[in-house]
Protein backbone atom coordinates (compact mmCIF):
# COMPACT_ATOMS: atom_id res chain seq x y z
CA UNK A 1 0.00 0.00 0.00
CA UNK A 2 1.90 3.25 -1.16
CA UNK A 3 0.45 5.69 1.97
CA UNK A 4 1.76 8.85 0.00
CA UNK A 5 -0.75 8.17 -2.49
CA UNK A 6 -3.40 6.61 -0.60
CA UNK A 7 -6.43 8.63 -1.73
CA UNK A 8 -4.76 9.83 -4.89
CA UNK A 9 -7.59 12.18 -6.46
CA UNK A 10 -10.21 11.79 -3.43
CA UNK A 11 -12.04 15.03 -1.84
CA UNK A 12 -12.43 15.53 1.56
CA UNK A 13 -13.63 18.21 3.72
CA UNK A 14 -12.78 18.87 6.94
CA UNK A 15 -13.88 20.84 9.73
CA UNK A 16 -12.24 22.95 12.70
CA UNK A 17 -8.75 22.62 9.65
CA UNK A 18 -7.76 26.09 10.88
CA UNK A 19 -5.50 24.82 13.55
CA UNK A 20 -4.24 22.23 15.69
CA UNK A 21 -5.77 18.95 15.32
CA UNK A 22 -7.71 19.92 12.92
CA UNK A 23 -5.06 21.47 10.04
CA UNK A 24 -2.88 18.01 11.25
CA UNK A 25 -5.67 15.76 9.54
CA UNK A 26 -5.87 17.92 6.07
CA UNK A 27 -2.03 18.36 5.56
CA UNK A 28 -2.07 14.31 6.19
CA UNK A 29 -5.27 13.83 3.87
CA UNK A 30 -3.53 16.47 1.28
CA UNK A 31 -0.08 14.93 1.79
CA UNK A 32 -2.01 11.41 0.64
CA UNK A 33 -3.42 12.61 -2.26
CA UNK A 34 -6.76 14.75 -1.13
CA UNK A 35 -7.93 17.57 -2.58
CA UNK A 36 -9.28 19.16 -0.03
CA UNK A 37 -12.32 21.73 1.30
CA UNK A 38 -11.37 23.40 4.35
CA UNK A 39 -13.55 24.54 7.04
CA UNK A 40 -13.49 27.04 9.85
CA UNK A 41 -14.20 30.40 11.19
CA UNK A 42 -12.85 33.04 8.89
CA UNK A 43 -9.21 34.22 9.21
CA UNK A 44 -5.71 33.70 8.59
CA UNK A 45 -5.43 30.74 10.09
CA UNK A 46 -7.60 28.91 7.80
CA UNK A 47 -6.26 30.27 4.74
CA UNK A 48 -2.85 29.75 6.18
CA UNK A 49 -3.38 26.01 5.84
CA UNK A 50 -4.54 26.41 2.61
CA UNK A 51 -1.64 27.94 1.54
CA UNK A 52 0.64 25.48 2.57
CA UNK A 53 -1.01 22.51 1.24
CA UNK A 54 -0.92 24.29 -2.39
CA UNK A 55 2.90 25.09 -1.44
CA UNK A 56 3.26 21.02 -1.04
CA UNK A 57 1.83 20.56 -4.32
CA UNK A 58 -1.95 19.90 -3.20
CA UNK A 59 -5.15 21.43 -3.73
CA UNK A 60 -7.29 22.66 -1.23
CA UNK A 61 -10.35 25.80 -1.08
CA UNK A 62 -11.97 27.15 2.20
CA UNK A 63 -15.47 27.07 3.27
CA UNK A 64 -15.20 29.48 5.90
CA UNK A 65 -18.37 29.51 8.63
CA UNK A 66 -19.40 28.64 11.50
CA UNK A 67 -19.90 24.79 11.48
CA UNK A 68 -23.55 24.46 13.46
CA UNK A 69 -24.95 27.18 10.83
CA UNK A 70 -27.12 24.82 8.47
CA UNK A 71 -26.17 27.30 5.59
CA UNK A 72 -22.39 26.36 6.44
CA UNK A 73 -23.03 22.25 6.24
CA UNK A 74 -24.61 23.51 3.03
CA UNK A 75 -22.33 25.17 1.65
CA UNK A 76 -19.15 22.59 2.51
CA UNK A 77 -20.59 20.35 -0.12
CA UNK A 78 -21.58 22.30 -2.68
CA UNK A 79 -18.21 23.83 -2.53
CA UNK A 80 -16.74 20.82 -2.69
CA UNK A 81 -18.71 19.75 -6.21
CA UNK A 82 -18.15 23.25 -7.24
CA UNK A 83 -14.39 22.99 -7.04
CA UNK A 84 -13.51 19.39 -7.17
CA UNK A 85 -16.57 17.42 -8.67
CA UNK A 86 -17.98 15.76 -5.68
CA UNK A 87 -16.98 14.29 -1.74
CA UNK A 88 -15.96 11.65 -0.52
CA UNK A 89 -14.42 12.15 2.61
CA UNK A 90 -15.76 14.38 5.91
CA UNK A 91 -13.45 14.31 8.92
CA UNK A 92 -15.32 16.45 11.40
CA UNK A 93 -12.91 18.12 14.25
CA UNK A 94 -14.49 21.49 14.98
CA UNK A 95 -14.53 22.37 18.73
CA UNK A 96 -14.42 24.42 21.55
CA UNK A 97 -14.31 24.29 25.45
CA UNK A 98 -16.17 25.88 28.42
CA UNK A 99 -15.14 23.75 31.09
CA UNK A 100 -17.17 24.10 34.87
CA UNK A 101 -18.52 21.95 36.93
CA UNK A 102 -22.32 21.52 36.35
CA UNK A 103 -23.56 23.20 39.63
CA UNK A 104 -21.70 26.07 37.94
CA UNK A 105 -22.14 26.19 34.42
CA UNK A 106 -23.94 28.79 32.54
CA UNK A 107 -26.98 28.04 29.60
CA UNK A 108 -24.59 29.57 27.21
CA UNK A 109 -21.24 27.56 28.20
CA UNK A 110 -23.64 24.53 28.07
CA UNK A 111 -25.18 25.78 24.79
CA UNK A 112 -22.31 26.42 23.07
CA UNK A 113 -20.33 23.78 23.45
CA UNK A 114 -23.30 21.35 22.44
CA UNK A 115 -23.56 23.21 19.54
CA UNK A 116 -20.22 23.12 17.95
CA UNK A 117 -19.75 19.76 18.65
CA UNK A 118 -22.60 17.83 18.24
CA UNK A 119 -24.84 20.15 16.31
CA UNK A 120 -21.51 20.64 14.20
CA UNK A 121 -21.20 17.17 13.82
CA UNK A 122 -24.98 16.82 12.60
CA UNK A 123 -25.20 19.37 10.14
CA UNK A 124 -22.43 18.20 7.82
CA UNK A 125 -22.78 14.52 8.20
CA UNK A 126 -26.54 15.38 6.93
CA UNK A 127 -25.62 17.03 3.67
CA UNK A 128 -22.97 14.76 3.14
CA UNK A 129 -24.96 11.81 3.40
CA UNK A 130 -27.64 13.45 1.55
CA UNK A 131 -25.16 13.75 -1.31
CA UNK A 132 -23.80 10.37 -1.08
CA UNK A 133 -27.64 8.71 -0.44
CA UNK A 134 -28.13 10.87 -4.32
CA UNK A 135 -25.21 9.63 -6.22
CA UNK A 136 -25.71 6.24 -4.70
CA UNK A 137 -29.33 6.55 -6.32
CA UNK A 138 -27.83 7.63 -9.55
CA UNK A 139 -25.55 5.11 -9.82
CA UNK A 140 -27.27 2.06 -8.42
CA UNK A 141 -24.52 1.27 -6.51
CA UNK A 142 -23.06 1.77 -3.13
CA UNK A 143 -20.29 5.01 -3.33
CA UNK A 144 -16.90 5.89 -1.89
CA UNK A 145 -18.47 7.28 1.23
CA UNK A 146 -15.93 8.00 4.92
CA UNK A 147 -16.88 9.76 7.88
CA UNK A 148 -14.47 10.55 10.84
CA UNK A 149 -16.03 12.03 13.37
CA UNK A 150 -13.91 13.28 16.48
CA UNK A 151 -15.06 11.85 19.90
CA UNK A 152 -12.98 11.49 23.37
CA UNK A 153 -12.67 9.74 26.27
CA UNK A 154 -14.25 12.29 28.42
CA UNK A 155 -17.72 10.66 27.43
CA UNK A 156 -15.96 6.98 28.83
CA UNK A 157 -14.70 8.69 31.85
CA UNK A 158 -17.55 11.46 32.42
CA UNK A 159 -14.79 14.00 33.37
CA UNK A 160 -16.08 15.71 36.60
CA UNK A 161 -15.72 19.62 34.96
CA UNK A 162 -16.35 19.31 31.56
CA UNK A 163 -20.37 17.57 31.70
CA UNK A 164 -20.66 19.89 28.31
CA UNK A 165 -18.43 18.42 26.49
CA UNK A 166 -18.48 14.94 27.88
CA UNK A 167 -22.46 14.92 26.95
CA UNK A 168 -21.59 16.34 23.67
CA UNK A 169 -18.56 13.31 23.15
CA UNK A 170 -21.30 11.14 23.69
CA UNK A 171 -23.92 12.20 21.52
CA UNK A 172 -21.34 12.44 18.83
CA UNK A 173 -20.60 8.29 19.22
CA UNK A 174 -24.25 7.82 19.35
CA UNK A 175 -24.49 9.99 15.77
CA UNK A 176 -21.52 7.69 14.35
CA UNK A 177 -23.36 4.49 14.99
CA UNK A 178 -26.92 5.81 14.00
CA UNK A 179 -25.14 7.07 10.65
CA UNK A 180 -23.29 3.80 10.01
CA UNK A 181 -26.49 1.91 10.56
CA UNK A 182 -28.49 4.17 8.44
CA UNK A 183 -26.69 5.19 5.67
CA UNK A 184 -24.33 1.71 5.07
CA UNK A 185 -26.45 1.06 2.01
CA UNK A 186 -25.10 3.64 0.11
CA UNK A 187 -21.40 3.15 0.82
CA UNK A 188 -21.18 5.29 3.77
CA UNK A 189 -18.42 4.01 6.32
CA UNK A 190 -18.32 5.87 9.74
CA UNK A 191 -16.29 5.69 12.48
CA UNK A 192 -14.92 8.04 15.49
CA UNK A 193 -12.14 8.55 17.18
CA UNK A 194 -10.96 9.74 20.55
CA UNK A 195 -7.49 11.65 20.34
CA UNK A 196 -5.26 12.44 22.87
CA UNK A 197 -3.56 15.63 21.25
CA UNK A 198 -1.85 18.53 23.07
CA UNK A 199 -3.68 21.41 20.84
CA UNK A 200 -4.22 24.92 21.36
CA UNK A 201 -8.08 23.64 22.78
CA UNK A 202 -6.46 21.28 25.44
CA UNK A 203 -2.83 23.06 26.30
CA UNK A 204 -4.28 24.01 29.85
CA UNK A 205 -5.12 20.30 30.22
CA UNK A 206 -2.62 18.33 29.17
CA UNK A 207 0.64 20.78 30.24
CA UNK A 208 3.53 22.24 27.86
CA UNK A 209 5.26 19.66 25.24
CA UNK A 210 8.49 17.78 26.63
CA UNK A 211 11.40 18.47 25.22
CA UNK A 212 11.97 16.54 21.58
CA UNK A 213 9.51 14.33 20.01
CA UNK A 214 6.01 14.97 21.40
CA UNK A 215 4.14 11.85 22.16
CA UNK A 216 0.89 13.76 22.15
CA UNK A 217 1.52 15.70 19.07
CA UNK A 218 -1.30 16.11 16.55
CA UNK A 219 0.64 14.19 14.00
CA UNK A 220 0.23 11.25 16.01
CA UNK A 221 -3.56 10.45 15.41
CA UNK A 222 -3.21 11.68 11.53
CA UNK A 223 -2.27 8.12 10.09
CA UNK A 224 -5.92 6.43 11.40
CA UNK A 225 -8.17 9.17 10.25
CA UNK A 226 -5.75 8.66 6.55
CA UNK A 227 -6.30 5.09 7.05
CA UNK A 228 -9.94 5.01 8.03
CA UNK A 229 -10.53 7.52 4.96
CA UNK A 230 -8.61 5.10 2.84
CA UNK A 231 -9.52 1.86 0.85
CA UNK A 232 -9.52 -0.23 3.91
CA UNK A 233 -12.35 1.89 5.13
CA UNK A 234 -14.53 0.15 3.16
CA UNK A 235 -14.27 -3.02 5.99
CA UNK A 236 -14.68 -0.07 9.23
CA UNK A 237 -17.97 1.37 10.33
CA UNK A 238 -19.82 1.94 13.24
CA UNK A 239 -16.19 1.94 15.34
CA UNK A 240 -14.86 3.70 18.22
CA UNK A 241 -10.63 4.15 18.41
CA UNK A 242 -9.14 5.79 21.13
CA UNK A 243 -6.00 7.31 19.31
CA UNK A 244 -2.40 8.86 20.97
CA UNK A 245 1.49 8.51 21.03
CA UNK A 246 2.06 4.84 19.77
CA UNK A 247 -1.43 3.76 20.48
CA UNK A 248 -4.51 2.76 18.99
CA UNK A 249 -7.25 0.74 21.08
CA UNK A 250 -10.66 0.06 19.59
CA UNK A 251 -12.90 0.11 22.06
CA UNK A 252 -16.09 -2.63 22.50
CA UNK A 253 -19.62 -1.75 23.01
CA UNK A 254 -20.80 -1.56 26.18
CA UNK A 255 -22.09 -4.89 27.83
CA UNK A 256 -24.57 -5.79 30.24
CA UNK A 257 -23.34 -5.83 33.93
CA UNK A 258 -25.81 -7.81 35.24
CA UNK A 259 -29.33 -8.91 34.46
CA UNK A 260 -32.52 -9.40 37.10
CA UNK A 261 -35.96 -11.03 37.12
CA UNK A 262 -38.77 -10.84 39.23
CA UNK A 263 -39.61 -13.55 40.55
CA UNK A 264 -43.34 -12.24 40.60
CA UNK A 265 -43.17 -10.87 36.70
CA UNK A 266 -43.39 -7.81 38.02
CA UNK A 267 -41.48 -5.58 39.61
CA UNK A 268 -42.04 -4.01 43.47
CA UNK A 269 -39.76 -1.24 45.54
CA UNK A 270 -39.14 -4.03 48.53
CA UNK A 271 -38.14 -6.63 45.24
CA UNK A 272 -36.36 -4.16 43.74
CA UNK A 273 -34.56 -3.80 46.63
CA UNK A 274 -33.53 -6.99 47.59
CA UNK A 275 -32.05 -7.72 43.88
CA UNK A 276 -29.82 -4.52 43.82
CA UNK A 277 -29.03 -3.74 47.51
CA UNK A 278 -26.49 -6.28 47.78
CA UNK A 279 -24.85 -5.26 43.76
CA UNK A 280 -24.37 -1.45 45.31
CA UNK A 281 -23.01 -1.44 48.82
CA UNK A 282 -20.13 1.43 48.44
CA UNK A 283 -20.55 4.63 50.65
CA UNK A 284 -19.81 6.78 49.46
CA UNK A 285 -20.92 4.88 46.14
CA UNK A 286 -19.03 5.78 43.10
CA UNK A 287 -19.94 6.30 39.82
CA UNK A 288 -20.26 2.43 37.73
CA UNK A 289 -20.55 3.14 34.18
CA UNK A 290 -17.15 4.70 33.55
CA UNK A 291 -14.93 3.10 31.64
CA UNK A 292 -10.72 3.74 33.24
CA UNK A 293 -9.41 1.30 31.14
CA UNK A 294 -8.08 3.26 28.20
CA UNK A 295 -6.44 5.64 30.94
CA UNK A 296 -3.21 3.21 31.08
CA UNK A 297 -2.51 2.99 27.64
CA UNK A 298 0.69 3.92 26.91
CA UNK A 299 1.77 5.08 30.09
CA UNK A 300 5.61 4.30 29.43
CA UNK A 301 5.36 6.15 26.36
CA UNK A 302 4.34 9.42 27.73
CA UNK A 303 3.90 8.82 31.13
CA UNK A 304 7.20 11.01 31.63
CA UNK A 305 6.58 14.02 29.24
CA UNK A 306 2.70 14.18 31.87
CA UNK A 307 4.64 14.79 35.07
Amino acid sequence: MDADRLLSGRVAAVTGAGQGLGAAEALALAAAGCRLVLNDLPGAALDGVADRIRAAGGEAVVCPGDVAEWSTGQALVERAVEAFGGLDILVNNAGVLRDRMVFSMSEQEWDTVIRVHLRGHFVTTRFATAHWRERSKAAGEPVYARIVNTSSEAFLLGSAGQPNYAAAKGGIVALTLATARGCGRYGVRANAVCPRARTAMTGELMGPAPDGPDPLAPERVTPLVTYLAGPAGERITGEVFVVHSDVVALLGPPTVRAAFHATTGEWTVPELDAALGPVFTDDPPQPGFVCEQTLPLAAATFGEAER
